[in-house]
């Protein structure tokens, strides 16, 4: 079965090109050309990958990718004219893959496509354990244990949890993991979400005092720990 890419470009010569391209290569391609009604798109469809241009018609590119990360988790290539560092940053933060700026070679796009299509088929392939050194989280016992010691989560501790482990690079702002995890707006003075991170980290700490699982990354939000090289 062909994988399915849905390209959302408002330059019709653009999306011409990109549909011709990564059909040739094998892809079952779709077409949107604003940003009204993305969401709805992917509500009815089961699509792969999404190609987002920034500057659309109705709603923003990075509008449409805040929404999308509040129910999708498929990867989102980003492809923009903007090419300032801070705006790839602020795009990948808000939940990007990847990053490409025109005018952009087809062959790298190919590339980035398939890079990013591999790394969700190997997460699907393992997504019934995850693990972070000492701590494992297993899907089917629905249960975390760190060095062999099972751990008493809530479910929203879960869930926090799994998130983390699932994307380990990622920095996840404190509106977008409550709103992950409780699938409600997050109120910037609602304490929720800290105290079920304390209790989390108090709960790790308890088994293992000698290590940090989860940073928090000051004016941002929280990540898995990264070990600093």
């Amino acid at each position: 079965m062909r994988q399915r890419i849905l390209i959302v470009e408002d330059d019709l010569e653009i999306n011409k090109l990109l549909t011709d391209f990564l059909e040739e290569n094998g892809y079952e391609v779709f077409c949107l050309y604003d940003g009204l009604h993305v969401l709805d798109y992917l509500q009815e469809n089961k699509i792969d990958l999404l190609v987002l241009d920034i500057m659309l018609p109705y709603r923003s590119g990075d509008i449409v990718l805040s929404n999308i990360r509040k129910q999708f988790t498929l990867p989102v290539i980003i492809i923009s004219a903007k090419e300032t560092t801070q705006n790839k940053i602020d795009l990948l933060r808000l939940g990007a893959d990847d990053y490409i700026t025109k005018p952009f070679d087809m062959e790298e796009v190919l590339a980035r496509i398939e890079s990013n299509l591999r790394r969700v088929q190997f997460q699907n392939n393992s997504q019934n354990v995850l693990k972070y050194e000492d701590l494992i989280l297993d899907f089917e016992k629905n249960l975390v244990s760190v060095q062999g010691i099972e751990l008493s989560l809530t479910a929203k501790e879960f869930s926090i949890l799994e998130l983390l482990m699932k994307y380990p690079d990622k920095v996840f702002s404190k509106a977008n993991l409550f709103q992950s995890v409780w699938g409600m707006e997050y109120i910037n003075e609602d304490n929720t979400l800290n105290v079920h991170i304390s209790n989390l980290r108090n709960k790790l700490k308890n088994i293992c005092p000698e290590k940090e699982f989860i940073d928090t990354v000051w004016g941002i939000g929280y990540r898995l720990h990264r070990t600093k090289k």
